[in-house]
């Protein structure tokens, strides 16, 4: 959002009853201080606004844009309740636009210096948030690893740039390595680094921020189909400028954000005509509402209640899918007998989830425990000071609850140096 109107702000941020028990805040994975900085802005004092917000989160800004605000901190909004909701996420753009523009920079201020070495395996959100928060408490050295060339995870690759400007992503990146964090990139987890390595070279806490990189599918034909994708290889082949091309009548299955991504970079990179098929209704449907319109906008068509059973394949290439009608049942959905159907398709997208690399999970010897990586309430892994977060420790995940895993993380791993440094 570029263009901002002072007097819209304002009157936005009127809105706001201050209320004594702040319902959004609760809805808000990382309890934002939101009647706070909203105060701020009435007040016309933007800078401190950003600054409760940035105390609480480096990566304010792209949650402000990615974040599902419906599900989470404006569904809680008392205005809500008969009206309409203070609009929480524009509110928060503008803050983190003014001070942009304005130079205005936020200086984390170690209270105390910790002299401990702590490894954070992974830069996405959780990574990130770890990390910071470590910082800011003054950890002497943070060094973050990451398997790619670029930092931050799904927010570098996974994010399209139409929805998630790299600039945004790099300055956050830029800001962390100004907090004196160490990132060294292309190093991987059981190819390069093993934990035990890592605790050779005097890293005494490690962090596991990997996510679930791997999107989850299901057999189609037993027959090969070189224009099948999974949504993880067809969005970071376009954010490295390496699109997949000649899509003709391209098909998505899936029915959250991951998927509405994925069918508006197959519009914009020369797709015949793009249907996303969804087995459930649009009011189960898991993607932001916000999104859904601008994917509607983009020329998108999306097919309910139709789940795909396999596909039809000649010459290596998928010419056709054979689907069949559902209907709702206690919020499941079920197949209506003899309703099959086909589709035409050139290319198909599996967008209906995501999976961790367990074999990798395993080789690390952590424990996993139904298909993720098992911590306790604290973050802690079965291995003795090792903790993870994100998207590998609990299902359908999002940016700012990944943020949440990473900041609790953090204070574990804090309160475990502590402890360690009474003994």
């Amino acid at each position: 959002m570029n263009n901002f109107n002072i007097d819209d702000i304002t009157q936005k941020a009127s809105m706001c009853l201050n209320c004594k028990k702040p319902m959004c805040r609760e809805g808000c994975p990382i309890s934002n201080n939101i009647p706070q900085f909203i105060s701020k802005i009435k007040e016309k004092d933007i800078k401190a606004a950003y600054e409760i917000l940035q105390e609480n989160n480096i990566m304010s800004e792209i949650c402000s844009i990615v974040c599902p605000v419906e599900k989470q901190c404006m569904s809680k909004c008392v205005r809500g309740i008969k009206g309409t909701p203070v609009e929480i996420n524009y509110l928060e753009q503008y803050i983190n636009h003014y001070a942009k523009n304005n130079n205005i920079v936020y200086q984390f201020k170690p209270e105390k210096h910790i002299n401990q070495k702590v490894a954070i395996i992974g830069s996405g959100p959780a990574g990130i948030a770890c990390a910071v928060e470590l910082a800011k408490a003054g950890v002497k050295e943070i060094t973050i690893f990451e398997k790619e060339e670029k930092c931050g995870g799904i927010l570098e690759y996974g994010i399209p740039d139409f929805r998630l400007s790299k600039e945004i992503v790099e300055n956050v990146i830029n800001r962390i390595k100004e907090l004196g964090i160490t990132i060294k990139n292309n190093v991987e987890l059981g190819k390069d680094i093993t934990i035990e390595e890592l605790k050779k070279q005097g890293y005494s806490e490690i962090f596991i921020g990997i996510g679930a990189a791997i999107s989850s599918t299901y057999k189609l034909s037993d027959k090969k189909a070189n224009n099948i994708y999974r949504a993880d290889d067809f969005l970071k082949r376009y954010s490295i400028g390496q699109p997949v091309e000649n899509l003709g009548n391209c098909i998505v299955i899936g029915g959250g954000n991951v998927a509405l991504d994925s069918a508006r970079v197959a519009a914009r990179t020369g797709a015949k005509s793009v249907k996303i098929l969804y087995r459930r209704n649009e009011e189960l449907m898991p993607a932001n509402q916000s999104e859904l319109i601008d994917t509607i906008e983009d020329g998108v068509k999306i097919q309910y209640l139709t789940r795909v059973i396999s596909a039809n394949i000649e010459d290596e290439k998928v010419v056709s899918v054979n689907c069949i009608k559902t209907q709702i049942e206690n919020e499941k959905a079920v197949d209506i007998e003899n309703s099959n159907f086909i589709v035409e398709s050139d290319t198909v997208i599996f967008a209906i989830g995501s999976k961790i690399d367990s074999q990798l999970i395993e080789n690390a010897g952590l424990k996993i425990e139904n298909g993720l990586i098992s911590v306790d309430e604290y973050y802690k892994t079965n291995l003795a000071n090792v903790y993870a977060g994100g998207d590998a420790v609990e299902s359908k995940s999002s940016v700012c609850r990944a943020i949440a895993t990473g900041k609790k993380a953090a204070k574990t791993i804090l309160d475990n140096i502590r402890k360690e440094s009474e003994k």
